[in-house]
């Protein structure tokens, strides 16, 4: 069924998906911080980390919690909220939301319902990492976070190695050691590229072989951060001469 045509934005509210700094507060456009000022409610992930950021920028929008755990109730919730004519911000702790971050059973149920949906564009991790990173960027793959399961996750590395263009993940901290190790297992030199701390005062970006990343962080004592991991694509197979 072909989405509904927008509905006359008089009569009805707005949805903003509203992208957040990821750590440096100079990276919030002037644009958000009006928006969320000015609309009817702010949807947060964590309603304590936008707190943070309200009070920093004076932002005084009442602010409802809306994470992946009540997402489903929250969506239909919230898309009535806009069809009975409020204005509302879509955010998550840092980054743009709905990028393997709640938000698109929202955006899906305003599309739908032909309610407007506006995008307040700004940073995202994965771009961010992406830009800086020095592999090609013409085409990549994005597969959000890596699978908890060792075999699933195992499964899903050995896929990305068999692509000829750089495919991204989000990792933890608490596997990045256990990924790189794996990938140094199936393809020790093949190029990686690490990121985590973006815009952060201890931001770190590295990029070398799988094998010589994964010995550089089994031997550190503690690691911090979210990671953006980024590996290289596969050298493109030469076609035999007909």
């Amino acid at each position: 069924m072909a989405e509904q045509a927008p509905r006359h934005p008089s009569r009805f509210g707005v949805l903003y998906v509203v992208a957040t700094p990821l750590g440096n507060l100079e990276d919030f456009s002037p644009r958000a911080v009006r928006v969320l000022r000015e609309v009817d409610l702010v949807l947060a992930e964590d309603t304590r980390t936008f707190g943070k950021l309200a009070q920093r920028f004076g932002i005084q929008s009442k602010v409802w919690s809306y994470h992946e755990q009540n997402e489903r109730v929250q969506a239909e919730k919230v898309a009535q909220c806009i069809a009975d004519g409020q204005s509302v911000a879509l955010t998550s702790d840092a980054g743009t939301p709905t990028i393997s971050d709640p938000g698109f059973r929202l955006v899906a149920a305003c599309r739908a319902q032909g309610l407007p949906v506006v995008t307040v564009p700004g940073p995202c991790a994965l771009i961010a990492a992406l830009s800086i990173s020095g592999l090609p960027t013409d085409r990549f793959r994005f597969e959000g976070f890596l699978p908890v399961k060792e075999g699933k996750r195992r499964e899903a590395l050995a896929q990305a190695l068999e692509e000829t263009c750089p495919t991204i993940f989000y990792e933890s901290p608490h596997r990045i050691v256990k990924t790189l190790s794996a990938i140094a297992e199936m393809a020790h030199d093949r190029e990686v590229f690490v990121a985590r701390e973006l815009t952060k005062l201890h931001e770190e970006a590295l990029k070398a072989t799988a094998g010589a990343l994964a010995e550089d962080y089994r031997n550190r004592s503690s690691i911090k951060g979210e990671f953006v991991l980024i590996i290289s694509g596969a050298p493109k197979r030469a076609r035999c001469a007909s």
